[in-house]
């Protein structure tokens, strides 16, 4: 780039800067805990020695960076900002919610629709590992960096096109890219023999379309955060968003396992299409 103006004009980033610098550090910062453990531990297999302790400790050296080094490496557009209006501030904040409800709650669709269970040694709170929160978080903020570059992209391409195209262009792109992003993590970690599914390849047929519903609602939602200048969130403007993306994915999933079912056989006494809450169960 041949200078600020240029980075200004950019079709892919964000005319705010400091939500320019966030997206750009997650995206930046993704390759480090992405080869720890895809590079490292999976394929040479260290993963066999670990307790419940080296699983947590992994997942926090590839969570924790995503705050602190923020915190001590401020970026040239955050240096004149408070902490609470920094981007990266607001990213966390609506993917650690995020995140936390579709762990805590949603992990159990996984389990009583696609047929999902983690076998690792682990510690648990409402029957899901701790470690899989935090790379979760990390993994999210992945996702959803590159879903808004990769959206900004498009709207300025179809900016022409009337209302009506935009908004199918739009919903095609985000389901197209939401599946495209469930199916990348199911495969990513095929070689981790701990996270396990009846049958792997109805997940990967249909098992992914069910993972994709968490991104076709989160990606368009969490664009919009600071994505104009005039319009900057405050942080319980951002816990509200965060909390209703949260609240629609539920309910969306709850109405799978009630009128679709499960994508596989179940064992006898874990009945997917029982009155009550998939969480409720376990």
């Amino acid at each position: 780039m041949s200078g600020s103006s240029d980075v200004s004009r950019s079709l892919w980033l964000a005319e705010n800067p400091s939500k320019r610098w966030g997206e750009l550090f997650f995206l930046f910062y993704t390759p480090f805990w992405l080869t720890l453990s895809l590079g490292i531990i999976v394929p040479y297999k260290l993963y066999e020695t670990f307790t419940e302790l080296e699983y947590l400790l992994v997942a926090l050296v590839s969570a924790v960076p995503a705050f602190l080094i923020p915190m001590f490496v401020i970026g040239k557009a955050d240096r004149g900002l408070c902490w609470k209006d920094r981007y990266w501030v607001k990213a966390n904040l609506w993917i650690m919610i995020f995140s936390y409800v579709g762990n805590y709650f949603l992990t159990h669709y996984f389990f009583q629709v696609l047929g999902a269970s983690y076998t690792f040694p682990s510690w648990k709170m409402n029957n899901v590992p701790h470690n899989t929160f935090f790379m979760a978080h990390v993994c999210f903020l992945f996702y959803h960096a590159a879903s808004n570059i990769t959206l900004r992209r498009l709207r300025h391409s179809i900016s022409d096109l009337p209302d009506s195209l935009r908004w199918c262009f739009e919903a095609a792109w985000i389901l197209a890219f939401s599946y495209f992003i469930a199916y990348l993590e199911t495969v990513s970690i095929v070689n981790f023999p701990y996270y396990e599914f009846v049958d792997r390849n109805a997940m990967y047929r249909v098992g992914c379309l069910f993972y994709a519903l968490y991104f076709i609602v989160s990606f368009p939602m969490f664009f919009r955060m600071d994505e104009k200048s005039s319009d900057k969130w405050e942080l319980s403007r951002v816990a509200v968003d965060a909390l209703g993306a949260s609240m629609l994915v539920t309910i969306i999933l709850d109405l799978w396992r009630l009128f679709l079912g499960p994508i596989v056989p179940l064992p006898e006494g874990k009945g997917c299409l029982q009155s009550g809450l998939a969480w409720f169960s376990h």
